[in-house]
Order: C-alpha cells, then sequence, then structure tokens
C-alpha cells in the first residue's frame, strides 16, 4: 500500500484546524479537494479518521493515530532532507584524514578538531601511516586527504602547501653541544643522526645531507623501525643525536634538549603538504579543504 503524502499533509492540516475548509485554505487547496484525499486515505485503510460535523471535524482514536505517526514521519523527511543538503555541502558524511606521527603532535589534530566544531555533522576518521603508506592509502580510496612532511615528489596529484615549522637539534642533557641555545649546521658535521623510518620521510634525511656537503663533513643517518617518541629515548639515553620539528619541543623528555639549528642563510625549516586525488567527488574533502585554504593561506601546486 503507498499512501499519499498529500493526504496525510491533509490530515494533520484538519486535526490543527478543526476544519476542512480551513485546512484547504492554509495548504491553498479548494475544500472539495482536500476531502477527496482524506475519503481516499479513508478508503485505503479502511477506517474513518474524522468525526464530522455541522460544527468541523475532529479525530477518530483511528486518526489521532494516524496524524501522529504521519507528523513523526514528516520529521523524518525534514531531517533526511537536512542531511542531504548537508552532505552536498560537505558539511555532513565521512572525511578520512591521514597523517604522519611527526603531523600528529603539530597543528594537523587542532585543523581536524576545529573543522569538528564548524561541521559537527562530518565524522572525521584519522590514522596515522608513514609518508609511503599515506600515498598509496590515497591511490586507493582508503584516504580522502594526506597530510605529509615536505614536498609532496611522490604523488601525481594536486597538492597544497600548508605551513612550515623550523627544524632544531634533540640532543641528549650530556652532550657538549646542549649548553649552547643555538647551534650551526657545521657543529653537527660528525654526528650521527637518529631518525624514524615512519616519518618524516625523505625530506628531512636529505636536509641533513644538503646543510653538511663541505669537503669534510661525515654525518651519518641511522634509520630506525620506531616512532619518533622511542627515538627521542634513545636521545635522552645518550645513543646520538636527532632533528626534529619545532612543536616537538613541548614533549616532556627530562634528558633531552632541544637546540635550534642555523647556518650563514637562517634557521632550516620543512613545509607541510596537504595531497589528494583529482577524481575524489567527496564534498566534505572539498569543505576540508576550504578551511585549510582559509586558515593558512596557503599556494594550492598541481
Amino acid at each position: 500500500m503507498i499512501l499519499d503524502l498529500g493526504s496525510l499533509r491533509s490530515v494533520i492540516a484538519a486535526a490543527e484546524h478543526g476544519s476542512f475548509r480551513q485546512a484547504a485554505a492554509a495548504l491553498n487547496l479548494k475544500q472539495s479537494a482536500l476531502s477527496r484525499r482524506v475519503r481516499h486515505l479513508e478508503d485505503q485503510v479502511g477506517v474513518s479518521l474524522f468525526e464530522r460535523s455541522s460544527g468541523g471535524v475532529r479525530l477518530t482514536p483511528a486518526g489521532a493515530s494516524m496524524a501522529q505517526a504521519a507528523r513523526r514521519l514528516f520529521e523524518e523527511i525534514d531531517d533526511m532532507i537536512k542531511a542531504s543538503q548537508l552532505a552536498d555541502r560537505g558539511e555532513a558524511g565521512v572525511l578520512k584524514v591521514g597523517f604522519g606521527t611527526a603531523a600528529s603532535t603539530n597543528k594537523v589534530r587542532t585543523i581536524i578538531a576545529d573543522h569538528i566544531k564548524l561541521f559537527p555533522e562530518v565524522a572525521m576518521q584519522d590514522t596515522e601511516r608513514s609518508p609511503a603508506q599515506l600515498i598509496t592509502a590515497l591511490g586507493s580510496g582508503d584516504l580522502d586527504i594526506a597530510i605529509i612532511v615536505g614536498e609532496a615528489r611522490q604523488h601525481s596529484g594536486p597538492s597544497m602547501s600548508l605551513w612550515s615549522e623550523r627544524i632544531i637539534a634533540a640532543l641528549s642533557s650530556r652532550h657538549p653541544l646542549s649548553n649552547s641555545e643555538v647551534i650551526d649546521w657545521s657543529d653537527l658535521k660528525d654526528e650521527t643522526f637518529l631518525l624514524s623510518q615512519w616519518d618524516p620521510g625523505l625530506d628531512l634525511r636529505n636536509l641533513i645531507l644538503r646543510k653538511l656537503a663541505a669537503p669534510g663533513d661525515n654525518p651519518r643517518i641511522e634509520t630506525w623501525d620506531a616512532s619518533n617518541e622511542k627515538v627521542l629515548g634513545m636521545v635522552e639515553a645518550g645513543l646520538h643525536v636527532s632533528v626534529h620539528f619545532e612543536s616537538w619541543t613541548s614533549l616532556a623528555y627530562t634528558g633531552v634538549r632541544f637546540r635550534e639549528i642555523r647556518d650563514a642563510s637562517g634557521p632550516s625549516h620543512i613545509t607541510f603538504t596537504a595531497c589528494w586525488e583529482e577524481q575524489n567527488r567527496n564534498p566534505a574533502l572539498a569543505r576540508f579543504l576550504d578551511t585549510l585554504r582559509q586558515t593558512h593561506h596557503p599556494t594550492t601546486l598541481t
């Protein structure tokens, strides 16, 4: 059995006004048309919905039950329409965001939290992966957007440069350079650097090799299958040095000293980049990209 929504609206209007005439006027219908709608509905369900008299109409018990159910139905329809409109504008739905462990302690989580406050109907699903895994997940559709450290060299789709962070050295409190507030790259020319293979990827490694490429420089880089937190733990224990982002200075490692690194050109920086696939038509992604553009005034790259 298919019930006509117009007939249900007529029942609700007649119940509210107590009159077919007034209900018809409210719905911009002729009284005869509204009466036919109600009568057709009564014939469909096999019950009388109204008690009719010269003074107007009044719901029968069956009519009261139907009117109550019809109101709930129209509320659900209104919610359905609102939800579809929100989804179309990217203000509802699901957005899958990936980022590296180096990014998780700085602005990314704040950006996600702020976006959720603006658009609470968007279900944000975030995950931490290595840079290579993030790019692979974008291509397979497992992620809508990835925020990586450095330039998106392995990604052929669109990208957006976001913000940059200063690079700092992480030294054991027992290291001779830990007493200096600022150190020069040349002071690290014979050091062994510990890096996590999880993150931040090649850009930080390449920065070290680029800064320490002078004759006589002999930097060594050890890449560990460990988180950045574990790498800092090894530094704290006195095992070599590491380099990280300025945001990591907020982490509490009693035996680690974070020091700015400079050379003749000043402090060193690395940029964070957002990547996504051109064919991704998720409206929630488009809305999130708008948030990034408005918040960070970035440059879009293709």
